[in-house]
């Protein structure tokens, strides 16, 4: 669940919010609005009918998210659509005047204080909405892909459907196209000094290395499916395991260098991909040394051991980064195992002790090979962020109220 509630990841009544939910996708915290007095505010600035509506929006998020704990995505996902079409509108529309007029408060879901951000920025409010949008997209995907019906969930066996599977990565690619909106369109927009001043999982470093991230995680459970299916070849295995870790990499690489990832979100966001980027690798490793051992040569032969035994040894690495990802605050625990590490955690040790045994004297003829691991293929990365645009203005439904007193 990431940062996140546990009841916002896998959908759960906020009463049980307690219990230490499984981490699938990493889900962000998700915030809420806050009751402001917008009429007041707004009083003469803008039509009676566009005072009504915001009020009204921000209400119905707030009410429908704190009642169902987030778990009414659908619901919360046309009220934000709605709130989102009319932010666009009043955008748009620069002489009505609003900017700087009204508070826009948001403060995280079930925290009963004082709000944790106030802001008068419309283009702030719109990155918050759509921050939102991400992490119910999010949280969603990771629902998806836990079992409804723990009956036959005991002793790492999951059961989740290939529809499951399918939609959560639509929701993710969903998710990274709402993230790479804000780094592209919105974060641009805003003031350095209110940039500063925004949350660490709302940092562009952070809006960036989620939205890759959720591509990683996509082509993770893609892989899973290919693990599953018949028809899936061993260079197509090899193929995703390669643009996992070339994914997870990048999105590594986007964060690490960070001062926010000694703390919070954003250092729990980049132990979560650490861990990712491990299994990758240990996947990638084992289907390379598939393929390669396919050649006739000795070379081929020691070359496929060595990618064995790095697949081994980088799994035990996994488990030690998956139990540093599930200490740190919030605590969260991983599912078992499931998709394509369900099928390697015992295929990669067995594979690498026995080849290890048939050829393990190429390995000192082969003094070169054992010098450094071989390279991993570099693939065009195939899943790209679901394109997402921010809504048509609805005309006519912005309208000032006329003034009376103007002629």
């Amino acid at each position: 669940m990431g940062c996140a509630t546990s009841a916002c990841a896998v959908g759960e009544s906020k009463n049980k919010r307690s219990i230490i939910q499984e981490s699938v996708v990493f889900v962000l915290q998700l915030r809420v609005p806050v009751q402001t007095d917008l009429q007041r505010q707004l009083k003469g600035v803008a039509s009676k009918t566009t005072i009504d509506r915001l009020a009204c929006l921000r209400n119905q998020i707030q009410l429908v998210a704190e009642d169902s704990g987030g778990s009414a995505i659908s619901e919360l996902r046309a009220a934000l659509e709605e709130y989102l079409s009319l932010l666009t509108g009043l955008i748009k529309k620069k002489d009505d005047g609003m900017e700087g007029c009204v508070e826009f408060k948001w403060k995280p879901l079930g925290d009963g204080g004082r709000a944790e951000l106030c802001f008068t920025n419309l283009w702030m409010e719109m990155l918050t909405v759509i921050h939102m949008m991400a992490a119910l997209a999010m949280a969603e995907a990771n629902s998806l892909m836990i079992p409804k019906d723990r009956s036959g969930s005991g002793h790492g066996v999951r059961v989740v459907s290939s529809g499951c599977k399918r939609d959560a990565v639509d929701l993710l690619l969903k998710a990274s196209g709402y993230l790479e909106l804000c780094t592209r369109e919105i974060l641009p927009r805003i003031a350095p000094d209110i940039k500063s001043k925004l949350p660490d999982d709302m940092q562009e470093s952070v809006l960036q290395t989620l939205s890759i991230q959720a591509l990683g995680q996509g082509t993770e459970i893609q892989l899973g499916l290919a693990v599953n299916s018949k028809k899936a070849t061993l260079s197509v295995k090899r193929r995703l395991a390669c643009e996992q870790v070339i994914y997870f990499s990048q999105a590594y690489q986007c964060l690490s260098g960070c001062a926010i990832v000694s703390h919070g979100c954003a250092k729990k966001l980049l132990l979560f991909i650490f861990w990712k980027f491990l299994e990758a690798r240990a996947a990638a490793y084992y289907y390379h040394g598939l393929v390669t051992e396919k050649g006739s040569e000795p070379a081929c032969h020691a070359s496929a051991v060595c990618c064995f035994l790095a697949a081994s040894e980088i799994l035990g690495e996994s488990k030690k980064a998956c139990l540093s990802f599930c200490l740190s605050p919030p605590v969260t625990r991983a599912p078992p195992m499931w998709g394509v590490m369900k099928h390697l955690s015992q295929k990669i040790p067995e594979i690498a002790f026995k080849k290890s045994q048939m050829y393990g004297y190429l390995l000192k003829e082969e003094e070169k090979v054992m010098q450094s691991l071989p390279e991993l293929p570099n693939f065009q990365l195939s899943l790209i962020p679901e394109e997402f645009e921010l809504p048509e203005m609805e005309a006519g439904s912005f309208a000032r109220k006329p003034d009376p007193f103007a002629y």
